[in-house]
């Protein structure tokens, strides 16, 4: 058979960019393939429930916000570690949660039994939907033009798309506060995360150093902010006084508060600083010349 007419090779997410098996990009791959295999095997165990459609909708949509923060954490993490090699995981990341997010999409499908006129009106007038449609149409944007050809053909344009996937999850995490109905405490935790890790990106752009003592202070001022948030949305949406909200931060007796689960995740970053970082390490915005490997921004 002539070279020309053969099938393109299947892509490889688990070797570099030199084409040798990575190690690091494997355990990643294999962990991003976990969550799907546990939700279909639970579905086929009939483990999900007296609606399993539903609990794969919220699942999937989880995951999707989890895969989408964890590509926000490459850029904080490769610099408070000083691991140059995790810039290579933020396009798997990426893609982990455009995938997820297009299975929520199929699932919903599903559960508006294939009407896809129902499909799109519902979208069209629930709010929350909508939001979550907006975004992602915004993760798929992102998906298309994070290939190499695609980067090298945009230029500087292809940096100014990419920006948007800090909105993107910003009306991901709105998506997921309006569809938990009362209890709000996992949406307020990954919002809390993500104030941490767009604190972060402040840091960056006011030149603090990535040092112990500067990302204390980030994880004490991410934590306040995630209590605030948490007590403002109670609040408007119930009525609950927010001294009652706040307080409950203070009583340990229930629950731990996401408040509480954000500052240990930040306090978590300079004591990572102290085992890994570089003496030199600071506010520098190089890039590696492989940057642009990904599909989200290097910042």
């Amino acid at each position: 058979m002539p070279a020309h007419s053969l099938p393109p090779a299947l892509p490889r997410p688990w070797r570099d960019r030199a084409g040798r098996l990575s190690w690091l990009k494997l355990a990643v791959f294999v962990s991003a393939l976990v969550p799907g295999i546990y939700l279909a095997a639970a579905y086929a165990l009939d483990a999900l429930g007296a609606k399993p459609i539903t609990a794969l909708l919220h699942g999937t949509g989880e995951w999707c916000i989890r895969f989408l923060l964890l590509s926000l954490a490459v850029t904080p993490l490769r610099r408070i570690a000083n691991w140059p090699k995790l810039i290579n995981l933020r396009r798997m990341l990426g893609l982990t949660a455009l995938a997820y997010a297009l299975i929520h999409l199929a699932l919903y499908v599903v559960d508006q039994n294939f009407i896809l006129t129902k499909v799109v009106s519902e979208i069209a007038l629930r709010f929350y939907l909508t939001i979550g449609f907006v975004a992602l149409i915004g993760l798929i944007a992102l998906g298309i033009t994070s290939t190499d050809a695609m980067i090298r053909r945009m230029g500087q344009g292809w940096n100014r798309l990419h920006r948007i996937v800090y909105g993107i999850t910003a009306l991901g995490l709105f998506h997921y506060f309006l569809q938990s109905k009362i209890d709000v405490s996992d949406p307020v935790f990954w919002s809390g995360l993500f104030l941490l890790l767009m604190g972060w990106r402040l840091m960056q752009r006011f030149q603090i150093p990535t040092r112990p003592v500067p990302l204390i202070g980030l994880a004490f001022v991410s934590a306040l902010a995630t209590a605030l948030l948490e007590a403002a949305w109670y609040g408007l949406k119930s009525g609950v006084p927010a001294s009652m909200v706040l307080g409950a931060n203070l009583d340990f007796s229930y629950v731990i508060r996401p408040a509480w689960w954000v500052l240990a995740a930040g306090l978590a970053l300079p004591l990572v600083n102290l085992v890994r970082g570089s003496p030199s390490t600071g506010s520098t915005r190089a890039r590696p010349a492989h940057a642009p490997s990904r599909v989200v921004p290097a910042e």
